[in-house]
């Protein structure tokens, strides 16, 4: 399976699918190459922003791809009124481009009310 076709196959967006939990924004490249791609991973059970990427970095290295976060916050999931809300940031990564999250996270939640803010609560 070429490199191109393994980035293709990664989910974009994964997420809890309800509560308040921090994520990250991260870019996937192909090693030795410049075809790459941001996902959104986000889960309550981080801690801290590094704990998701310390479980994406190894899952890509696996599919032979190189990966960098580009930058963090959290998410408010609300699958009942279906809406979501990026906000906030990560003190190891940086603040993530809320409004890059919002357009990927409308890709996969298209029937959802998407908001984001530079809040950090």
């Amino acid at each position: 399976m070429a490199m191109a076709e393994a980035l293709a196959k990664i989910p974009n967006v994964e997420i809890d699918p309800e509560g308040t939990f921090k994520y990250i924004l991260v870019r996937v490249n192909v090693k030795d190459g410049d075809v790459n791609k941001n996902i959104i991973r986000g889960t309550k059970s981080a801690e801290y922003h590094n704990h998701i990427f310390e479980k994406v970095s190894p899952a890509m290295e696996s599919l032979g791809l190189m990966c960098q976060c580009l930058g963090g916050g959290k998410i408010e999931h609300n699958s009942t009124d279906r809406k979501l809300r990026v906000f906030g940031e990560s003190t190891a990564f940086g603040k993530a481009d809320h409004s890059v999250s919002v357009e990927m996270l409308k890709s996969v939640y298209s029937d959802y009310e998407i908001s984001w803010s530079d809040d950090k609560k």
